[in-house]
């Protein structure tokens, strides 16, 4: 009878799993169908266009990648950026987006699905969006179980942090590395968790596909030794630790130096020494259980002595040889951006050319808000949540999610990573809510059996995320020592049945009050659905406008919008020679590459400091001066972006410091005090002669009293102070219908003979004028 009954409750637990599993996966295909859809809005609202401005050189890769095919990509030389230098594309790109977008065309073109590349690179982010949430249901039921990964899922499919950098159209590296450092994440804990030789080698190639889409690659092979080495120090080592970092060293440092753009690097900078020294640390761990495994304590003792003195030599000389590597490198062997984010006043002070970037300054506290919402108050609960046990993964999302604020409060761009942090430890605390809600809820049934009721919980989809938590915990506690006999094994489950035991009366004994259990549920379905209106407001308003076209509202609620970037680069692609080179500020190369097809000077890879600088004092200096510059680089045109007739803000005069700060970086002539009056930037009657005669106050301010008669500037609130002024060394050939792109051609030089004659002679008779008159009359422009 007994065995009977038994049966009929297997029967019904295996259906009940079942049914449950079934119904995970058509959740999991409603959050990719959610997490795809809500990145539409850009597309929907405005067209099917590529945004910002980085993904115009990514766009324009990927169609060389697809016309010439990968030999000829890895291979090619683009004479048309960074002139007269050039740009070895292969060797200086990420190439896991261009790579990605590239076999997605090639597949869909295959199954007859004739897809222009345009269309494919828009909505690429989008799909690695449904897949990154995916990844997110994996890493977290590693930790907490199916519930909690669930939760954590739907939550990165709408964080508006994420769709920032994955809306239709954003097709930069961001847009598939996200996917990529989660299940990156999710196979080291999944390796972790079985010890399977298999998923560490799964882990290795998808670090290896992280390091071919982005530089931030980094933040992976070193959070991962972080935690091995916090496994160490608290005495969780075990088989299955070695197991998930020895081979991500070994087999992910040797495929992360086949990408060019890595190559090396991957052994000799400092941002991975880290995993090297973490590698040789948890040899010695291993070495030390196998010897104490396999002598007896008083051998032990002796061969730890030895081993101690041995280690300590070598130790010694391997850090004398590395610290002798690390001084000979002017920046300790780390890079610009990675100091930023160890100093976050190193780029500032060193580096303005990092500094100068938006995306590199430290977020306000309202941007937490605005790119995680009520996230920020539910991180909290999740860790202490993970602390319920603790366990090697639980220890991991508690490392990652305390690294990623340090990283996002320096720089706003790592918003980004913070973002499936604060969606799995979310994901957790609200999953731990509804478990403890829903028992005290289901205990006070009327007619219910407290007991069948807390016991029959442990069929529900998200129990086997606990029982699971049980078994891992007893994973975690393994430890490489001496070999248990069978004796010993029976001793060891009777605490482990104790335990199982004690949890569950723990469990029966968390039963809060009927009535609070009602309303504290109510207040979360409250917070979840103010969550997703902010979501979704945030993809539709806030994030899915492109850059490249603007809108805005006037007071009738009618929409205006500015089309002026592709207009300007639609009249230099038809209206400009082949050859011709464009000079501007370095954030409008790629578009200008790309979408006018025209040689530039520098472009938004910043590579070369030295170019950055000489655009930057050519804008800074006189007219004549400027010309000089420009002509010396075989410039013919110069573009400048002006918001001053419609209130654009993003324009080249709000830029202008920093032209003269990496300027003056690498010409001391330039110095910015010669720009400011008493410390304040100033362009109207108050602003210095420096200011009022530099080649950027002209090119942007030129003629702009003709617009309303008072040369008044909206975006800086004020009348400018030099209205009426002549250019001599350049001429105005285009403005866009909104005055928001103005493009000067450089006068061709004069006839240096007759200059000279004329000169002589204008020389001769201001003279013989001033020895008459006996006072000369200086001219005001010099």
């Amino acid at each position: 009878m007994a065995d009977g009954e038994s049966s009929k409750e297997a029967t019904a637990r295996t259906l009940r799993n079942a049914f449950g599993n079934v119904l995970s996966f058509f959740i999991l295909l409603l959050i990719g169908v959610l997490a795809f859809s809500i990145r539409l809005f850009s597309v929907i609202k405005y067209e099917s266009v590529i945004h910002e401005f980085d993904p115009y050189f990514n766009y324009r890769v990927t169609q060389f990648l697809t016309k010439n095919g990968i030999y000829d990509f890895w291979n090619w030389f683009d004479d048309r950026t960074w002139y007269p230098l050039g740009r070895v594309i292969g060797g200086t790109v990420y190439p896991g987006l261009t790579l990605t977008a590239g076999t997605l065309w090639w597949l869909l073109n295959s199954l007859n699905i004739p897809l222009s590349v345009e269309t494919v690179c828009v909505f690429t982010a989008p799909i690695f969006s449904a897949f990154a949430s995916w990844a997110t249901y994996l890493l977290t039921k590693e930790v907490k179980g199916t519930g909690a990964g669930l939760t954590a899922a739907v939550l990165l499919a709408m964080v508006p942090s994420y769709i920032s950098r994955s809306v239709a159209g954003s097709y930069d590296n961001e847009a598939v590395a996200i996917f990529a450092l989660i299940f990156t994440f999710y196979l080291y804990i999944k390796t972790l968790n079985t010890g399977s030789l298999f998923y560490a080698t799964l882990n290795a190639l998808a670090y290896f596909y992280m390091v071919c889409s982005w530089g931030g690659y980094t933040f992976i092979i070193n959070l991962i030794p972080m935690h091995v080495l916090l496994c160490i120090v608290t005495g969780r080592f075990s088989s299955r630790l070695y197991i998930a970092y020895a081979p991500l060293v070994v087999l992910g440092t040797l495929l992360a130096a086949l990408v060019p753009v890595v190559g090396f690097n991957a052994v000799m900078t400092s941002e991975h020494f880290a995993s090297f020294l973490v590698f040789i640390i948890i040899h010695v761990v291993a070495l030390v259980y196998h010897v104490k495994e396999n002598l007896s304590p008083r051998m032990f003792k002796v061969a730890v002595t030895l081993v101690v003195s041995v280690g300590l030599v070598v130790c010694c000389a391997m850090i004398a040889v590395l610290i002798a590597l690390v001084a000979s490198s002017p920046t300790k062997g780390w890079s610009g951006r990675s100091l930023s984010l160890l100093d976050p006043t190193y780029a500032s002070k060193y580096i303005p050319i990092i500094a100068s970037v938006s995306e590199h300054q430290p977020p306000t506290w309202p941007s937490y808000f605005m790119d995680i919402n009520v996230l920020a108050f539910l991180v909290p609960a999740g860790i202490i949540a993970c602390f319920l046990p603790l366990s090697d993964a639980s220890s991991f999302v508690v490392l990652y999610i305390v690294t990623s604020v340090y990283f996002s409060g320096v720089m706003v761009r790592l918003m980004l990573v913070l973002a499936p942090a604060a969606c799995i430890m979310s994901g957790i605390a609200l999953s731990e809510a509804f478990n403890v809600l829903t028992r005290s809820i289901k205990f006070q049934l009327p007619g219910s059996s407290g007991t069948s009721q807390v016991d029959s919980r442990d069929t529900s989809l998200n129990t086997d995320g606990e029982q699971n938590d049980i078994a891992k915990t007893e994973k975690m506690d393994e430890t490489v020592k001496e070999r248990p006999s069978k004796k010993n094994r029976k001793k060891e489950k009777e605490p482990v049945e104790k335990a199982s035991i004690r949890s569950r009366i723990e469990r029966r004994l968390l039963v809060l009050p009927l009535e609070s259990s009602v309303i504290a549920i109510i207040l979360l379905v409250l917070l979840g659905a103010f969550y997703v209106v902010h979501c979704v407001w945030a993809a539709a308003e806030a994030y899915s406008a492109p850059s490249i076209v603007l809108t805005t509202y006037s007071r009738d609620g009618g929409l205006h919008v500015f089309d002026d970037f592709r207009e300007a680069y639609a009249w230099l692609s038809h209206n400009t020679e082949v050859d011709d080179k464009v000079a501007s500020w370095w954030d409008y190369g790629y578009q200008t590459t790309a979408m006018a097809n025209r040689t530039v000077i520098v472009d938004n890879n910043t590579w070369n400091n030295t170019h950055i600088a000489t655009v930057g004092t050519a804008m800074s200096s006189p007219e004549k001066a400027a010309w000089e510059i420009f002509s010396s680089l075989d410039v013919k045109y110069v573009l400048v972006v002006f918001g001053g007739l419609v209130g654009y803000p993003s324009d080249d005069i709000n830029k202008f410091l920093w032209m003269v700060r990496i300027g003056g970086g690498v010409f001391p002539h330039i110095k910015e005090p010669d720009y400011l009056r008493d410390g304040q930037y100033r362009i109207d009657s108050q602003a210095t002669p420096t200011m009022l005669n530099c080649l950027m106050y002209k090119l942007s301010y030129y003629r702009f009293v003709e617009t309303d008669g008072k040369a008044f500037d909206r975006v800086r609130q004020t009348e400018i102070g030099k209205k009426y002024f002549k250019l001599t060394h350049f001429e105005e050939v285009f403005t866009t219908h909104h005055w928001m792109v103005r493009i000067y051609k450089l006068k061709p030089p004069k006839n240096r003979i007759r200059g000279k004659t004329k000169k002589s002679k204008l020389k001769a008779s201001s003279t013989s004028s001033s020895k008459r008159s006996g006072t000369g009359k200086r001219n005001p422009w010099h």
